[in-house]
């Protein structure tokens, strides 16, 4: 049977975490002078001299309603490269274990496996960008601890194969991490359901996509709660302060105008696409379940560099393996898309 403090680094799972000042102390009182704050106030119109809640309650109680699942299967982090960063350093022993990523990719599993000093281990996409998988299986051994799947992934846009990633979540015995980023704008179904099903899942999910909140910073793992419970100790005690808690719970009201956004972004994402399927000199435009396009484009290091020339900032995926000769387009506004089709026109009549 999984158990994920078999997985645990031995300090870690010995770790005694900080216990903060809010952390000793439950129930109703009119009198706060445990914690060091300033108790006059601060030079602001709202106050924020006080510390936030260090366990986002009311947070994850209306994530809970929202996402149909119990509030001890939530963890709340500083934006999801926390989460990761944070799956790192609970499970993975530095110089020792390993991970596997399957490229192209989300970086930031890179760069925190690097940063964790511990071996990346790459399988990558087929050309499809579906999963490799008996070359994944390859790589597994007995040191590796955390398999990440991005789905719908990142650059590519399309969503993995789902009989694909339960298979991996069946035969490893170690964590899969799946990160849903882009989940809202896609056409299959998100992997929250199957917790129950899967102890070793993980899925990633964020606010800065589909909800617009990517300057709030918040990012949430939701796992089993004996998972959430390891990320709890090693987390900082206070690491989603009070104004984005306040925040996120005005937003998270605002359920309706998320999905029409949503439907209007698919709707703007799926008439760019047919746009620059009929430019000159694009090879491919390919699907997409998230909220940018994966344009394949001769010349796409001349073109990026002549839109800059527009004011007109993409994003250059021609040195990753794979997306040779691509282009990330994020759909924008109505205007700033109109804007991009204008300035492909200057291009190709230049």
């Amino acid at each position: 049977m999984f158990n994920p403090y078999d997985l645990t680094r031995n300090n870690i799972r010995n770790l005694t975490p900080y216990s903060s000042a809010r952390d000793e102390f439950s129930g109703e009182a009119k009198v706060f002078l445990d914690a060091n704050e300033n108790s006059l106030g601060s030079p602001l119109l709202k106050w924020y001299n006080r510390y936030p809640d260090p366990h986002q309650q009311a947070l994850k109680q209306k994530l809970a309603a929202i996402k149909a699942i119990a509030a001890e299967q939530i963890f709340i982090g500083n934006g999801s490269d926390e989460c990761i960063d944070l799956l790192f350093r609970c499970f993975c022993e530095p110089g020792k274990d390993n991970v596997i990523i399957c490229p192209p990719t989300y970086g930031m599993y890179e760069v925190s496996a690097s940063i964790n000093d511990v071996e990346i281990r790459k399988a990558p996409l087929l050309d499809d960008f579906q999963l490799n998988m008996i070359h994944l299986e390859q790589l597994v051994d007995a040191n590796t601890k955390l398999i990440w799947l991005c789905s719908p992934n990142n650059p590519t846009g399309n969503s993995l194969n789902r009989a694909d990633i339960e298979s991996v979540l069946n035969n490893f015995n170690g964590i899969v991490v799946v990160d849903e980023a882009y989940i809202n704008f896609a056409r299959q179904r998100s992997f929250l359901q199957e917790l129950g099903e899967y102890p070793n899942l993980v899925v990633l999910q964020t606010l800065s996509k589909a909800w617009g909140l990517a300057g709030l910073r918040f990012g949430m793992a939701f796992a089993s709660a004996e998972i959430v419970s390891i990320l709890n100790k090693v987390k900082p005690p206070y690491n989603i302060n009070q104004a984005t808690q306040e925040l996120v719970l005005t937003a998270l009201e605002e359920v309706g105008q998320v999905n029409d956004m949503i439907r209007i972004l698919v709707d703007m994402r799926d008439a760019l696409a047919g746009v620059f399927e009929s430019m000159p000199t694009v090879e491919k435009v390919y699907p997409s379940d998230a909220n940018f396009i994966l344009v394949k484009i001769r010349d796409a290091h001349e073109v990026y560099n002549f839109l800059l020339t527009k004011g007109i900032v993409l994003r250059d995926r021609s040195n990753v393996k794979l997306c040779e000769d691509c282009l990330r387009i994020t759909v924008g506004t109505e205007k700033e898309n109109t804007l991009l089709i204008d300035a492909m026109s200057d291009w190709f009549n230049r």
